[in-house]
């Protein structure tokens, strides 16, 4: 046998090059493979394709949803179309809050890759300390707001920077024109747009509007590259018209502030109403605070003071007094009342008036504001009358008006009154009630008798609202005339005169409490009037808490702000004077005040 046919019969394969391997030398190649090996890896192959095709079955068919929504979290977003709050206007439409359009900086952390540097840039553009970013800018954090609300200086800063997973949209930000002056009208809103005070709380439901809604794909960089589904336009709020009238409004407050400082006082408060349509004018507290600005605020500046301090209203109730024994037929404007010497033993105490004023008839009760005429003239009533009288006014009650903190006051049940608790009532001591709840009250002079409801929103023009009748309009015409006289020459607070107006009122001065006394030297101010007596138009309540000036008296530190905020609001309103100006000031430069009993 040739060389060839022994290799060819060995199990020898030539190569291509000639060259041949011989199986017979190699071990691992002359042994035979087990068939199991074979069907082994068969097996294993096949079990790879159906593992593969379960989790293609469990992806695409058990469990698509959740897979969708996760890879449509990748990539699609639902941005939010915020809803333009409606408007709060004065009056006449002068803007009291607005909303506009403000940047809005936030991030995707895991995408901020920036270098130190950068971050530090950052940081800085934003007003936060480097800690402060770190802990924003946590990688676990899928989103994160960096600045809302943002100025448009801080946005250029850190548009500039250019970086990486850091983006911007537009919000709104609440804006207040009037500031200070109208800040306890108007409240605030925080940062998610909800009202916290005032009429932005009152009226939350009214201003907010909804918001809409807009899905879109975003590439890697946060770009918008798509929009996907249908789009849910924002409905905006209503705007709200209020009754307020921001000169008025403004000029308040200016003269509140300057009579606290003058009369370094800790606080005071102006309501004014109009007697016609129960509108308020004005509500104005100092101190106050900006709306739009509100670090390191205290509970002492954003108390709204006129409706949520509550004070014994002294020789205001007087007039309420004299009403009531008039209206029920016991008394006239000239029955005389003896009030002695100024000192009147009563039921184990003594009430007494600053000056001895003897005989005097009811009108001049209240022109002296006595206390022990008002005395007399209320012990001739039962308790059951004069409750009801004080209910029928307000007192004791919340004031029925759509806006947040207002309270009751204090007015206990007439039948656990003791004699001496109904003479001091009748003289203000013993009741409690706020400075909004005292305007109210004085309607019922200025509307001949019906006390009217009151409203922070503008009501129809010149329709007169109706009222309840709590005394006949003689008696309310009658009460009028004496409001004039204790407010005119030797009355209590000639210095509540308006120069061309004929105006009447009653000043009020009382002890602050502490705990269940009276502090000695801490007083409490007001003056409440109407006018022009003739045709009453206005209300005005002012209140001035704890001045330490050296002068404390109702008449001498609340009666000047009165004079000074009714003249404005009659000139703004349009109403003609009706008195002759130089008499009145000859008339007032011959007068002598007599100073109030409290």
């Amino acid at each position: 046998m040739s060389k060839s046919g022994k290799a060819a019969k060995a199990g020898a394969r030539p190569l291509a090059s000639g060259r041949s391997v011989n199986y017979s030398t190699s071990p691992l190649l002359a042994s035979k493979t087990p068939p199991w090996r074979s069907r082994f890896l068969v097996a294993l192959v096949g079990l790879a394709f159906a593992g593969l095709l379960g989790r293609a079955i469990y992806v695409q068919v058990v469990h698509t949803e959740f897979f969708q929504k996760q890879g449509e979290a990748r990539y699609a977003h639902t941005l939010e179309l915020p809803a333009s709050r409606g408007r709060i206007n004065d009056r006449s439409g002068q803007v009291l809050a607005a909303s506009v359009a403000v940047p809005s900086i936030w991030a995707i952390p895991k995408e901020v890759d920036a270098e130190p540097a950068k971050r530090a840039d950052l940081a800085k553009a934003l007003g936060l300390s480097a800690k402060e970013l770190e802990a924003k800018l946590n990688p676990e954090t899928r989103f994160v707001w960096l600045k809302r609300l943002a100025d448009d200086d801080t946005a250029a800063k850190v548009k500039a920077l250019g970086l990486k997973g850091v983006f911007q949209d537009r919000e709104y930000r609440r804006k207040y024109p009037e500031g200070e002056a109208a800040a306890h009208v108007v409240g605030f809103t925080n940062v998610e747009d909800k009202g916290q005070e005032g009429v932005e709380l009152a009226f939350q439901k009214e201003l907010q509007g909804r918001d809409g809604s807009r899905s879109v794909v975003r590439d890697r960089l946060g770009r918008v590259v798509e929009d996907i589904g249908e789009i849910v336009p924002a409905t905006n709020g209503r705007d709200v018209d209020l009754s307020v009238d921001s000169k008025v409004q403004f000029f308040a407050y200016q003269r509140i502030r300057d009579a606290v400082a003058e009369n370094k006082a800790k606080a005071g408060s102006v309501v004014v109403l109009d007697a016609q349509t129960g509108e308020v004018l004005a509500l104005a507290n100092f101190p106050s605070y900006d709306p739009g600005s509100r670090q390191n605020l205290s509970g002492e500046q954003l108390r709204n003071r006129a409706l949520t301090d509550v004070f014994e209203p002294g020789s205001t109730m007087k007039p309420f007094i004299a009403a009531l024994a008039m209206d029920t037929g016991r008394v006239t404007a000239d029955t005389l009342v003896d009030t002695g010497n100024g000192k009147y033993p009563f039921q184990g105490a003594v009430i007494t008036d600053t000056h001895a004023h003897g005989v005097v008839p009811v009108r001049e009760v209240i022109k002296f504001s006595s206390n022990i005429g008002a005395t007399k003239l209320a012990m001739q009533m039962q308790p059951r009358e004069m409750h009801e009288m004080f209910t029928a006014i307000g007192l004791g009650q919340r004031p029925q008006i759509n806006f947040p903190g207002a309270i009751t006051g204090k007015l206990r049940p007439y039948k656990t009154w003791r004699p001496i608790e109904q003479a001091t009532m009748s003289y203000g001591y013993g009741l409690s009630a706020s400075l909004f709840q005292l305007a109210r009250a004085y309607t019922v002079f200025a509307r001949d008798g019906e006390i009217i409801p009151v409203s922070m929103l503008r009501q129809p023009h010149d329709q007169p609202v109706a009222g309840i009748r709590v005394f006949k309009p003689e008696v309310a015409r009658e009460v009028r005339l004496m409001l004039q006289a204790a407010a005119g020459p030797g009355g209590t607070a000639p210095d509540a005169q308006v120069p061309g107006y004929s105006i009447g009122g009653k000043s009020g001065t009382a002890h602050k409490q502490e705990g269940r006394g009276y502090a000695s030297h801490k007083y409490r101010s007001w003056f409440v009037g109407v006018a022009p007596i003739s045709k009453p138009r206005i209300v005005v309540a002012v209140m001035v808490d704890e001045p330490t000036a050296g002068v404390y008296y109702g008449g001498k530190v609340a009666g000047p702000v009165f004079s000074q905020v009714t003249a404005q609001t009659l000139r703004l309103l349009g109403v003609q004077p009706d008195l002759d100006v130089k008499s009145q000031i000859v008339a007032n430069k011959n007068a002598v005040a007599t100073e109030e009993s409290f």
